[in-house]
């Protein structure tokens, strides 16, 4: 009990007891409203997904809500920071003055700190990307898994994890904006009738567009573009399929196998390469035993 007492009595008159009382109140308080905050925010975000049908709609909201947690929770962060230091009997005016004056200083060492922020604040204004999306950045594709203020986090199919300051991004392709298209080109060879191939690819989207499975994620007939070129050893028929985001690889892979197994059956033929080897001029008995020798070296095979 005496030992208590000296412990109640020592923390009542000890002034360093009093400031770390105070700055630990401060630490709870501040870890107490990021948590509470978390909590609101989250919830709010549950909600709005349960509002919002539009899918593009639902992108933009969460990319919002993520980068509005990362604001607020580094404003708390700082705020805090603030009244520590104030509790510490430390003056923050020379160091805002200060900071306002280094500003300069930093600025001119951290420009492509300043240069990400502003041109993060650009790409989420005007809504470029979003959350869930599938683009490509100056030759890396993948799926944004986030945007925070200074990057963008991208997974590609392999796994790999990207990370792209927002000042480096110069070209942004968004596979999966609004709609998506799974564009194909089948070769036949040119013995086959054109039409006949366009109207079987046709039937076979069709097939497809009716199947509950993918009926959903396909939104209009497909579009067959017509006979694009001539290649080598095949006519190409190109064509195109409008589908949901995303969805485009899944659909377009199911396509080109009921496709394949289609001409299979209709005896369609797809070509592949043949190559002619051409002798020239040689001597005819160099030729027969060239020949000569293949013949042997396929029989022991």
């Amino acid at each position: 009990m005496e030992q208590l007492k000296d412990i109640i009595f020592w923390f009542q008159n000890s002034t360093w007891a009093h400031l770390l009382f105070r700055i630990g109140l401060l630490i709870f308080f501040i870890l107490l409203g990021m948590i509470i905050l978390n909590f609101f925010i989250n919830r709010f975000h549950r909600a709005l997904k349960q509002g919002i049908e539009d899918p593009e709609t639902l992108k933009r909201a969460n990319t919002l809500i993520r980068v509005f947690k990362s604001v607020i929770f580094f404003i708390i962060f700082l705020v805090g920071v603030m009244l520590i230091l104030s509790e510490l009997k430390i003056d923050i005016k020379p160091i805002i003055a200060a900071a306002g004056i280094g500003g300069i200083a930093i600025g001119f060492g951290a420009q492509n700190l300043i240069k990400d922020l502003i041109a993060g604040f650009f790409l989420i204004l005007e809504n470029q990307i979003r959350v869930g999306d599938v683009v490509n950045i100056d030759g890396t594709g993948g799926l944004v898994e986030d945007i925070r203020l200074r990057v963008i986090v991208l997974r590609d199919l392999s796994g790999s994890l990207h990370i792209i300051p927002h000042g480096k991004v110069s070209k942004v392709t968004n596979m999966t904006y609004g709609y998506s298209y799974y564009l194909f080109d089948y070769g036949v060879a040119y013995k086959e009738d054109a039409e006949k191939v366009m109207r079987v690819i046709k039937e076979v989207a069709e097939e497809l567009r009716a199947d509950p499975n993918f009926k959903e994620d396909i939104l209009e007939p497909v579009e067959i573009l017509g006979l694009d070129k001539f290649a080598d050893s095949a006519i190409v028929i190109r064509g195109r399929l409008k589908t949901k985001p995303i969805q485009q690889w899944r659909v377009g892979r199911e396509l080109n196998l009921r496709v394949k197994k289609r001409f299979d059956q209709l005896g369609i033929e797809i070509p592949f390469p043949h190559r002619t080897v051409y002798f020239g001029n040689l001597p005819e008995t160099l030729l027969k035993s060239f020949l000569n020798q293949k013949e042997v070296r396929d029989e022991k095979r």
